[in-house]
């Protein structure tokens, strides 16, 4: 498992890097960034993995959120990757803004041509940690994830299928219900195929029906957000957590969009989330 530092920053008593590595899941090189603070030069620290959304990647949270100096507050690393393999040049992977690069749905892709390399699944849940683990001082049984947009379907369908794994989980303005709006549909309809049966393993609101995660769940959703209603179905969430016993805090905020605005804004609650719940273990 090796990997290239691509540069370094100091930035709240601790270092940013951004780096690269070979990833035997995408067969790509696939880029990510960690902030770890002072503290986790003394002692392993847990870590806390955001995954950013639609056409952003490595650098979009941890340069636009401001979540370095609460991640230093609590004493956690903070992990951002990528949002899809790179520089494949697939047919089509680059003719929307929704779909392929930058689009990679944190799913294992089952089609052709998307299987040998969309792979953001198994990255996310296996692969990528395993390289954080071995290269920095975190520890290996403490994981909590998060995430924005497709990234907060992301985070939920992970911790939700791998509930052993993560121990925490959250999220802002997710895609609740992405079997049954446009992003999903597409997504999943190229990156799955078409029996609809099979894209049921990555919807957050289905996984959460059937079983509940350990911890409670924090989303936070802003309601002058413009995909509210035709793309993220946050209300599918309580009615799922309703059947399955789920612990969830469902925030509604009056005048907040889908930017980074809103992150900014409730970025501190989720990283004292993830902190309370990790810490606690």
């Amino acid at each position: 498992m090796t990997l290239t530092t691509r540069s370094t920053h100091a930035c709240f008593g601790g270092t940013m890097g951004f780096y690269t590595h070979p990833s035997t899941e995408t067969r790509t090189n696939m880029r990510f960034s960690v902030f770890a603070p002072d503290a986790a030069r003394h002692k392993p620290l847990p870590a806390l993995y955001f995954l950013a959304g639609l056409t952003c990647s490595e650098e979009t949270f941890m340069i636009k959120a401001g979540a370095q100096r609460y991640a230093a507050e609590h004493e956690l690393i903070l992990v951002a990757c990528d949002t899809s393999p790179r520089d494949l040049n697939i047919a089509g992977d680059s003719d929307s803004w929704d779909f392929g690069v930058g689009a990679g749905f944190y799913l294992d892709a089952t089609q052709a041509p998307w299987a040998n390399h969309y792979r953001m699944g198994s990255y996310i849940n296996q692969e990528l940690p395993e390289l954080i683990e071995t290269h920095f001082p975190v520890c290996h049984d403490k994981r909590g994830i998060f995430g924005h947009s497709m990234g907060g379907h992301g985070a939920l369908v992970t911790a939700l299928r791998h509930p052993e794994r993560w121990h925490s989980v959250s999220a802002f303005a997710p895609i609740a219900n992405p079997c049954a709006v446009p992003w999903g549909e597409k997504a999943f309809g190229h990156y799955l195929g078409s029996d609809r049966d099979t894209w049921q393993v990555y919807d957050a609101s289905i996984l959460m029906a059937q079983h509940a995660h350990p911890s409670e769940i924090l989303i936070d959703q802003g309601l002058s957000d413009q995909f509210i209603d035709n793309q993220l179905h946050p209300a599918a969430l309580e009615v799922a957590a309703t059947q399955s016993g789920q612990r969830l805090n469902l925030r509604r905020h009056a005048g907040f969009d889908h930017s980074y605005w809103f992150i900014q804004t409730f970025v501190a609650d989720h990283v004292a989330h993830h902190a309370k719940i990790m810490q606690a273990s």
